[in-house]
């Protein structure tokens, strides 16, 4: 009877042990489980967004029907489309001064306004891969007999507040020993108002900006430099946003369809 006890006891520790094994459910790997920030966006049922209203083919508002498009508006669509199996975003209109306030107060979950990309910036935020790579460039009247960033020598130059802008001139002007000085605005039309007033001389931006804003009176040099790669921004933390973003951005690369949007846009 002993031994029978002692036999029984072992089984049971060995049946014991087995369904204890069987009854602890695997746990997710982290690829399949949905991240914290993810999930967050997928509850709400929405993806919002700080986007630029005054980029003509990036992010623009028509005054007539208060609409915001542009191919950073169709980016933005494609994400929440890969978050939510929909295209529905909320839009929070940014400039480069606020577009890091709102995601640093959460207002938004990302940045898609031609935000660029540097080594400074990712020390406070997340940044996607480039969907978009440009130039700074420059505007002028046509009868200011301004052929280039040499003739600026003396000259006041229009950039806005908090863009890479002013510093990328700053540096080519000193390579060419123009003395240049600066004005800087809050939003692009006003850049081109003080242009068109002649309060500045040059409107400064990348290229694909100012082409929003070019006119009968107005040309773009050829001077082109400072190359910038156009990233999405997210917080710093929120590396699941920052995940399904890069993995967006490729898959419309590999389809030919981030090709297709910049196309559509006139962008070059």
């Amino acid at each position: 009877m002993k031994k029978a006890g002692i036999v029984l006891t072992s089984l049971l520790l060995v049946v014991g042990l087995v369904t204890g094994c069987g009854a602890t459910a695997p746990t997710p790997s982290s690829s399949s489980a949905v991240p914290a920030d993810v999930k967050v966006i997928k509850d709400r049922g929405v993806l919002k967004v700080g986007v630029k209203v005054d980029v003509p083919n990036f992010g623009y508002k028509d005054p007539k029907t208060g609409n915001v498009d542009g191919y950073e508006i169709d980016l933005a669509k494609a994400i929440a489309k890969k978050i939510l199996g929909t295209e529905k975003i909320e839009t929070t209109a940014v400039t480069a001064k606020t577009r890091g306030p709102v995601l640093d107060s959460g207002d938004v979950d990302m940045d898609i306004s031609t935000f660029t990309v540097t080594e400074e910036r990712k020390k406070s935020y997340n940044f996607s891969d480039s969907y978009f790579t440009d130039g700074v460039r420059l505007m002028v009247k046509k009868n200011s007999g301004i052929q280039s960033l040499k003739d600026l020598n003396g000259k006041k130059i229009g950039v806005a507040q908090s863009a890479t802008s002013k510093a990328a001139v700053q540096a080519e002007a000193d390579k060419v020993g123009a003395k240049i000085s600066f004005l800087e605005f809050a939003t692009y039309p006003e850049i081109k108002t003080a242009l068109d007033s002649g309060r500045v001389d040059c409107f400064s931006v990348d290229g694909s900006i100012l082409s929003g804003y070019l006119d009968d009176s107005t040309m773009i040099l050829a001077d082109r430099f400072s190359p910038q790669e156009y990233g999405v921004a997210s917080k710093k933390g929120n590396d699941g946003i920052n995940k399904v973003v890069n993995e967006t951005i490729a898959e419309l690369k590999k389809s030919g369809e981030l090709d297709k949007m910049i196309q559509k846009w006139g962008l070059k």
